[in-house]
């Protein structure tokens, strides 16, 4: 790859301590929080007010920066409880708003504190306005965001980063944050939803239905809210066999939501699925999850344009007409136009039409592009979670 031509970079603003530096060459002056150093990778936006611990946690960020629309982030803090990983899979966060002190009597320490805990970098001061119309108008770029205390960077070299970086598009993230061995989720483990005082219930496996989830990038809420359904839970890493799916004995078989194209995941995982498919067992999808089942009935999926990500994205429910109120976060789609004859699309985005949702007709199959594991509206998508739990029959060994 030939060296990237060095272009005009803007004068740096007195006590800046935080840059972000775009493939193109753009530039916008911060001040740096959390950890010192520099991070590559996609810049997107999310709209979401709140819940930022559980979005830079989720594993579905792997390799993005995420620019929050919303001005004031970190102002309730941090908190054990708040995440769906056992770390920030996020890259770094971009706001406009200096983080404050914690206002929320749930808050246990700052987020910038936490933030360099987790050795993740942070940049306010910024005009996200104009970064998130940046994004909207020209796709979602790569980009460096770096901190120094010292503010002293070398543009050219992170330009030269930034540039260099290869994009999502191709990229397999699911293999590097699978968990690498297969465990009970229900079992002395989190199972139900979060009470004030209580923390999460624990769950109990016992006469349950029987859900073997392969992870691809999961959020901890999921497996809650199986659980809370009904179902015990056993979790397998993102390249799990059919034959060690089929060796747990399942009821029913779900695939995780996870970050990366599905395309190079699924040269791995649809395989699997295919099989699965085909033993006639319930499958349930979420998100890379639903794109990796798309796939494997023979559709395609594409990169788009700027993404989804927010808590507040309205999907039509086709059986119904119903209005469901979701939270996203993808930056692929399955096309509509390639799903095959046996398969329905369920659900549509009302933001831009693209499907968000698909059931086979001849196998006990679904999935959904969003999460309703997140609880926006707060309650509108819940059933899913019932709906294939009901439908996987008697449990017990």
């Amino acid at each position: 790859m030939a060296e990237p031509k060095p272009i005009a970079m803007p004068a740096k603003p007195d006590g800046a301590t935080g840059v972000l530096v775009l493939a193109s060459g753009e530039v916008a002056w911060g001040r740096g929080f959390g950890a010192e150093g520099a991070a590559v990778g996609e810049v997107c936006f999310h709209t979401a007010m709140t819940g930022y611990q559980e979005i830079m946690t989720d594993p579905s960020f792997a390799g993005q920066i995420i620019t929050f629309t919303f001005p004031h982030i970190g102002n309730v803090g941090a908190n054990p409880d708040d995440i769906e990983a056992d770390a920030p899979h996020a890259l770094g966060m971009i706001v406009r708003e200096d983080v404050t002190a914690p206002s929320n009597f749930r808050a246990v320490e700052r987020l910038d504190g936490w933030m360099q805990r987790h050795n993740r970098i942070g940049l306010s001061g910024i005009d996200t306005r104009a970064l998130t119309w940046r994004i909207r108008s020209g796709g979602a770029p790569n980009g460096v965001v770096a901190h120094a205390a010292d503010g002293v960077f070398d543009l050219d070299a992170l330009l030269a980063m930034a540039q260099a970086w290869p994009g999502l598009e191709g990229m397999d993230l699911a293999r590097t944050v699978s968990t690498e061995t297969h465990y009970a989720w229900g079992e002395g483990r989190e199972g139900g939803p979060w009470r004030l005082g209580f923390g999460y219930g624990a769950g109990d496996g016992a006469d349950r239905p029987h859900v073997v989830a392969i992870d691809y990038g999961s959020k901890h809420n999921i497996f809650r809210n199986l659980v809370h359904a009904g179902a015990k839970v056993t979790v397998l890493p993102a390249e799990a066999t059919f034959e060690q799916v089929m060796a747990l004995s399942p009821d029913g078989i779900f695939l995780s939501n996870g970050p990366g194209d599905p395309a190079a995941t699924g040269e791995y995982a649809v395989p699997v699925i295919r099989q699965l498919l085909d033993t006639g067992k319930p499958l349930f999808g979420i998100c890379l999850g639903h794109q990796l089942l798309g796939l494997a009935v023979g559709a395609t999926t594409t990169k788009m344009f700027q993404g989804h990500r927010g808590a507040n994205h309205p999907v039509k429910r086709l059986s119904d007409g119903a209005v469901e109120i979701t939270s996203m976060n993808h930056g692929f789609a399955v096309e509509r136009e390639s799903l095959p004859a046996n398969v329905r699309e369920t659900h549509v985005s009302l933001f831009d039409g693209s499907n968000a949702g698909l059931e086979l007709t001849d196998r006990p199959a679904f999935s959904v592009q969003y999460h309703p594991e997140a609880s926006p509206g707060p309650q509108d998508s819940l059933y899913l979670f019932e709906k294939f739990v009901g439908s996987l029959g008697g449990g017990g060994e």
